[in-house]
């Protein structure tokens, strides 16, 4: 099997030679290794290799026989920490004194119970604070689909290195949109799992008041689904919990979804789409109506109103704050100047004026927030309220390198608005790469459900999946 053929596999197929015998760990690795050198000068996607490691993972008698065995996996440089490997978070500070994990967290634990062996690190901005992936530690990631152009953020680094085919699936994390975004503009699947459905543990139990979740970008539905299986479920201590599915979630590929009924969102008066944003939702649309699904233009109520931004930023400025306090406590050293860009120490001094009431009361501000939209949504199929919302992933096509970084709020919120409600509601949502624009650019959708309901997502993106394959489209770069 060619390192070529390799690239245009998904983790399912690449496991599936491991399981039977006609390709070890080993082969699977060295082919990894192999594209990465070749193509990642050309987009910056990982930026730090594990490649000594791995082999030895892969040579090893020790390695789990879980489902993925032997398939190489990237890891973005934020969140997921694997004891005794780097872990930058996109700064300088951390970058050059070598931070290293002193411990796994369950989410390493379970991806090397899956079989799973790490290769890299993914190129993430700073703190992952950037809908672009461009930070002043590593320099800019670069679209397979078009070098000029974002990879979004902030598992933009991730989504880069599997669109241009250097491993098949790739771990990213989503406080904001940061798995969805990336996956639009880099023509990928992207699950942002339910609140509590993967652990953040045992470091943290939660990111941002509870809007950063973790999971993968992916090739295809059937992986997202799979990995999740392997990943979810609640640690001892953590704070959030979504009830167990029925069934394994890769039971519901290819299942009905039943007859659902859909609304769509693609703009009100602070968040207009660009035109083939629009088209893309309107041509997910179609389709849905073509399977047989009811689809009109009702949305939540709640994203007319205009505090979410303002909400939302005096929580992660907070956040910021506590993490560089963390990251100094950890160095036993102070943050000097050039450690960190301007806009994460802006925004660490925001944090630091927000008193412990004024957080205490604004998270009971998202907590309603999020309640009111969540109320739009059906409990269960068949009752009054939808069941599926469409909207786009990034408001636009992905913009030209330089364009993002250090761009004013208002431009940031136009380009990422649809991503973020679902990150306070704690609902489950999916990015799929169902549309390409007239410059050759891929153009996500993201399909929202009630909270805990994967499976209903699973099914449905798996139906769409099937009318309309996306699989065979390669990026201009790629192994």
């Amino acid at each position: 099997m060619s390192t070529t053929d390799l690239a245009r596999m998904d983790a399912t197929d690449q496991a599936a030679l491991v399981a039977g015998g006609e390709c070890s760990p080993s082969e699977l690795v060295e082919a990894a290794i192999e594209r990465i050198e070749r193509v990642n000068p050309e987009i910056n996607a990982v930026v730090t290799n594990l490649f000594d490691r791995a082999r030895a993972e892969a040579a090893s008698p020790d390695l789990p026989d879980g489902p993925f065995r032997g398939v190489p996996l990237l890891l973005k440089d934020l969140g997921c920490h694997v004891a005794g490997v780097p872990v930058y978070g996109g700064t300088r500070f951390l970058r050059d004194r070598e931070w290293r994990a002193p411990i796994d967290s369950v989410l390493a634990e379970r991806f090397r119970s899956a079989g799973f062996i790490f290769v890299g690190k993914t190129n993430t901005p700073e703190l992952g604070l950037s809908p672009t992936t461009e930070p002043d530690t590593f320099g800019p990631t670069r679209n397979p689909w078009n070098p000029d152009r974002i990879v979004g953020g902030s598992s933009g680094g991730s989504a880069a290195a599997v669109a241009a085919g250097l491993t098949p699936l790739a771990h990213a994390g989503d406080g904001g949109g940061s798995i969805r975004n990336p996956a639009g503009a880099c023509g990928l699947v992207g699950l942002k799992p339910t609140r509590g459905r993967t652990s953040m543990g045992p470091g943290k139990g939660e990111g941002w008041a509870g809007c950063v979740t973790e999971h993968v970008v992916t090739l295809s539905v059937r992986d997202a689904a799979a990995v999740l299986d392997c990943v979810a479920g609640p640690a001892p201590g953590d704070p959030y919990y979504a009830a167990p599915p029925t069934r394994p979630f890769a039971a519901e590929l290819g299942q009905s979804p039943g007859r659902l009924r859909i609304g769509h969102f693609t703009h009100n008066d602070f968040t207009p789409a660009h035109p083939e944003s629009v088209k893309a939702v309107h041509l997910a649309a179609g389709q849905l109506e073509e399977l047989g699904h009811t689809v009109d233009d009702g949305y939540p109520a709640a994203l007319d109103e205009p505090t979410l931004g303002e909400l939302t930023s005096i929580a992660v400025s907070a956040s910021v704050a506590r993490e560089i306090t963390e990251m100094e406590a950890m160095i036993g050293e102070s943050v000097k100047e050039g450690d960190l860009e301007p806009a994460t120490l802006a925004m660490a001094e925001r944090g630091r004026g927000v008193s412990a009431s004024e957080y205490v009361a604004n998270l009971d501000r998202l907590h309603a927030y999020g309640r009111r939209l969540r109320s739009w949504w059906a409990e269960e199929p068949g009752v009054d309220g939808y069941d599926i919302l469409i909207t786009p992933t990034m408001a636009e096509p992905a913009p030209p390198i330089g364009s993002i970084k250090g761009a004013d709020i208002e431009r940031i919120i136009r380009l990422v608005p649809y991503t973020m409600p679902y990150n306070v509601s704690g609902q489950p949502a999916i990015g799929l790469p169902l549309h390409v624009s007239e410059d050759g650019l891929p153009i996500g959708i993201q399909l929202v459900a009630r909270y805990g309901a994967e499976d209903l997502l699973i099914r449905l993106a798996s139906q769409i999946e099937a009318a309309l394959p996306w699989r065979a489209r390669i990026p201009p770069i790629h192994a």
